[in-house]
């Protein structure tokens, strides 16, 4: 299918998804998001081993949602807009591949909370995040209360949504809500590399251990062991185990077929 807010890339194993909206710094508005939906609902997981999300332009990732599709919204419509963002975040969350932000510029409310939604987040020097909803008069609608609390721990996701504030790059690094923090000009060069060094590895384990990440996250320690067990058991049924161990024991170097 051919976007008009999305540019797709595919370069192998590796899909690399632009939103671009560049005269709206990226804003997310239903449009978007339901493009957005159709691609993660159509995407390859077998083909794609890793999916980097960006935004076009240098200034912004995504800006946040589209305050003008929004300001006229009242109580149902506006949960339904929340239950769109939220869904499609929340594929983003569940695909079985590696999602890598790649944050160029502002993110900020909606775009913030795409970039929690991927699995590994790493920006740009020139990066500002941010849930700047209340000064809105309205709450994170994307699922930003849930997973920044989770993410930062509760007291600084409170801080950060109850001020509105703006942080910096730094900053966002040292609280955890970002892995690692580049020059612009590497930024997507440093996130392909993540990528082929994922992408390297036995998809399906990969795959595995992302599902009981999220999955054990708020099981009780017994039940997340028994669930790690269970798939770490199931690896033994796959081809790219008995390829991983041959080559470890015959000191090479496996290529892996998602098997």
């Amino acid at each position: 299918m051919d976007y008009k807010f999305l540019q797709v890339v595919h370069e192998e194993y590796l899909c690399t998804l632009t939103i671009s909206a560049p005269q709206s710094l990226n804003a997310l508005n239903s449009s978007i998001l339901n493009e957005m939906r159709d691609f993660l609902e159509n995407i390859d997981t077998k083909a794609t081993r890793c999916l980097i999300i960006t935004g076009d332009g240098p200034k912004s990732f995504v800006a946040g949602a589209d305050i003008s599709e929004m300001a006229g919204l009242d109580a149902q419509q506006g949960e339904a807009f929340g239950k769109r963002g939220a869904g499609v975040f929340r594929l983003i969350e569940t695909l079985p591949i590696p999602v890598i932000a790649a944050i160029n510029g502002f993110a900020l409310g909606g775009g913030c909370e795409l970039a929690m939604a991927c699995d590994i987040r790493i920006c740009s020097n020139n990066a500002r995040f941010g849930q700047p909803e209340v000064g809105l008069g309205i709450i994170p609608g994307f699922s930003g209360t849930y997973r920044l609390a989770k993410l930062i721990g509760m007291g600084m996701a409170k801080q950060l949504i109850f001020t509105g504030k703006n942080i910096k790059a730094d900053e966002a690094f040292r609280i955890g809500l970002v892995n690692a923090v580049y020059e612009p000009e590497q930024l997507m060069e440093e996130a392909k590399k993540m990528a082929a060094s994922i992408m390297a590895n036995a998809p399906i384990a990969v795959a595995y251990a992302k599902q009981c990440i999220n999955e054990e996250y708020d099981l009780a320690a017994d039940e997340a062991i028994a669930y790690e067990n269970r798939l770490f058991g199931q690896c033994f049924a796959t081809a790219d185990q008995k390829a991983g161990m041959r080559a470890f024991l015959d000191k090479g170097k496996a290529t892996f077929e998602g098997r």
